[in-house]
């Protein structure tokens, strides 16, 4: 979505659909007519002509579907002549449309309301710090939705969750490498690890991790990628996207001890044998589970490698 920034007010809308190439010039023409923010979707999500996207860091430009649904939101305006005027802008003929009313509401209240308890696992759950947690006796992490990737909704974090589940205990240390929002590293500090450290390359995740680290009282380091020591650990967890972690398997193996533990994720199952790959001189990798199309690999670091 993008989005330009207001106050509350009452609004209105116009929805239409363009041709992929169109998009982001549709989008770009109506933020600049005053529209408050675009929202793109698939039309046809929830059928079998859905067009799933997936971007992989490199892929700057926008992933738009064949044909993308854009609705654009005003305020104090007519969105049918700001529709006419995005399309003489752009020298295009006024597409299909449908406009509608959108009521005034407590959008903190209702963004809140999209986000509920967790489940991981039966005694596990990451809860927003707006909710009661279903069982104060579980393992709970707090965590809000913010800027840095890791809420524990997405089947590439709730893989990585059930792992560490099941790998770490107070003779571990770890390295969450990516962080993001720090929820893998904080997962492993409330499961007993007695040394956790997380890193990223993005300082806004550096800088997330460590409030949610202290909002969940628990010990855990974070710092940026070029700061991180040589230091080696029992555990190796990364979440990110096939790509960087086929770049990164020579230095995600730097830091593994021998016989430590390794789990990638954010990896399509598609994706999996190329991971495997790369990693092979290092660790002998598997599939440890899947959910839909995203799977988790695992392996163990060799002692007979030189690196």
């Amino acid at each position: 979505m993008k989005r330009n920034v207001v106050a509350d007010r009452k609004f209105r809308a116009v929805r239409f659909d363009v041709e992929a190439g169109d998009a982001d010039r549709w989008s770009d023409a109506l933020l600049a007519g005053g529209a408050l923010c675009v929202d793109a979707v698939d039309p046809r999500a929830g059928t079998d002509a859905e067009a799933a996207r997936f971007a992989e860091p490199e892929e700057a430009a926008p992933q738009w579907w064949p044909v993308t649904r854009l609705t654009a939101l005003f305020s104090d305006a007519d969105p049918v002549a700001l529709l006419r005027d995005g399309a003489r802008a752009l020298d295009v003929a006024v597409p299909a449309f449908e406009t509608f009313a959108v009521s005034d509401r407590d959008w903190v209240r209702a963004t809140q309301a999209q986000f509920q308890p967790i489940r991981i696992a039966e005694d596990f759950w990451v809860v927003p710090s707006w909710c009661d947690a279903p069982r104060p006796d579980a393992l709970n992490i707090v965590l809000d939705p913010g800027l840095a990737f890791g809420t524990g909704a997405h089947p590439t974090t709730q893989l990585c969750l059930r792992w560490l589940r099941g790998m770490v205990d107070a003779r571990s240390s770890l390295l969450d490498y990516g962080c993001g929002s720090g929820i893998l590293a904080i997962a492993a500090a409330k499961l007993g690890a007695h040394r956790v450290v997380g890193t990223d390359i993005d300082a806004q995740a550096v800088r997330a991790s460590i409030a949610n680290a202290r909002a969940n009282r628990v010990d855990a380091a974070f710092a940026g990628v070029d700061e991180l020591s040589s230091e080696r650990f029992d555990i190796v967890v990364a979440n990110i996207l096939a790509n960087p972690l086929r770049l990164l398997a020579p230095a995600l193996a730097a830091r593994t001890v021998r016989g430590g533990s390794i789990a990638l994720s954010g990896i399509l199952a598609m994706q999996a044998d190329d991971v495997v790959d790369a990693y092979a001189p290092w660790f002998d990798m598997r599939v440890r589970e899947r959910d839909d199309d995203w799977v988790l690999l695992a392996g163990v670091r060799r002692a007979d490698t030189m690196a």
